[in-house]
């Protein structure tokens, strides 16, 4: 494949946050890792194999919905924007939206350098009539990009229901740094997990196949290749339940016996059945979600679900004013 050339920002977090984030959430009371690390090279490739599963619904649904609505998508965002996709992949569903909308620019954003890079040369490879960008950002945090990033009316496109890693207020926080960086005329493509049967959650969530315990325990592995940590993989399992009552999928890593992480010169205690905390995906009712995007000054203005009610995509336009509301 012949390589084009693509502008890319890199704003990836030193290896010095990692490891401050890394230690701070081994001490903490319950010992938890952000899933924002999930994603090196390896977890990436895993996730996409997990987007392939039977048991996850999640994508092919998603997909589904994208298909029946991109023409009325690109009939509200109209031409030549800029299409900003944030936690860039190798799935079909931005390919969908960029033959459909057929925007002057696309910029993928990702804290995944090798896996963002490898994804937009190939997009820029395939669609040689669009300007292709990409940014390393830890897009969990603020994101600041360059003035000539982007022209036009811009589009965020926030698919998988990722939204949902974040807890609410911190949902909020993100939805209006989404907010601001598509003023003041553009809008958002965000997709959301409903709430449903917890054994449908429970499948996607415990694969058959142990493709998403593999994904869970790379995170450990990743702890040893860039922090040389001293842990036992094998010394973890992965467990995935429905908590009811907030709402969410949580992920953990559970200690199988008495053991200790080492890294960067501390040790970590654990006991039998101890656990690190890696993940929540928050399940929203399209109301709840709606009341958050309307806090931080978005509109609500269409929502498309499947038939079995699975799964949801938001089209939300900023709403104008001078200032936005603050996120208490």
């Amino acid at each position: 494949m012949s390589l084009r050339a693509v502008r890319f920002f890199d704003e990836h977090p030193a290896s010095s946050t990692l490891q401050d984030e890394v230690l701070k959430g081994l001490a903490s009371r319950p010992k938890r890792l952000a899933p924002k690390y999930f994603y090196d090279k390896r977890g990436s490739e895993l996730f996409d194999a997990i987007c392939e599963l039977p048991e996850y619904y999640l994508t092919r649904t998603e997909m589904g919905i994208l298909e029946s609505c991109a023409r009325e998508l690109a009939g509200l965002i109209g031409p030549e924007c800029t299409l900003i996709e944030l936690g860039s992949g190798a799935s079909k569903k931005i390919r969908l939206l960029l033959e459909t909308i057929r925007p002057r620019q696309y910029l993928g954003i990702d804290i995944s350098r090798e896996f963002l890079l490898e994804s937009v040369q190939t997009l820029a490879h395939d669609y040689p009539w669009l300007e292709v960008n990409a940014a390393c950002i830890d897009f969990t945090q603020d994101i600041s990009l360059p003035d000539d990033a982007g022209s036009g009316r811009r589009l965020a496109f926030f698919p998988g229901s990722t939204i949902g890693n974040f807890e609410p207020y911190e949902a909020l926080a993100f939805l209006l740094r989404l907010r601001r960086l598509v003023q003041p005329d553009g809008a958002l493509v965000i997709g959301v997990d409903l709430k449903k049967d917890p054994q449908i959650l429970h499948a996607a969530y415990n694969d058959s196949s142990g493709i998403t315990a593999a994904f869970n325990l790379n995170l450990l592995e990743r702890l040893r290749q860039e922090l040389g940590a001293e842990v036992d993989l094998k010394g973890f399992r992965h467990r995935a339940f429905y908590n009811a009552i907030s709402g969410r999928i949580e992920m953990h890593l559970v200690s199988r016996r008495a053991q200790e992480i080492r890294a960067c010169g501390r040790r970590f205690a654990l006991e039998p059945g101890e656990t690190i905390h890696t993940e929540n995906s928050y399940k929203y009712s399209v109301g709840e979600f709606h009341a958050l995007a309307r806090r931080v000054g978005l509109r609500p203005h269409r929502v498309w679900l499947d038939a079995a009610q699975l799964f949801s995509v938001h089209y939300l336009s900023v709403v104008p004013r001078s200032r936005p509301r603050p996120v208490i």
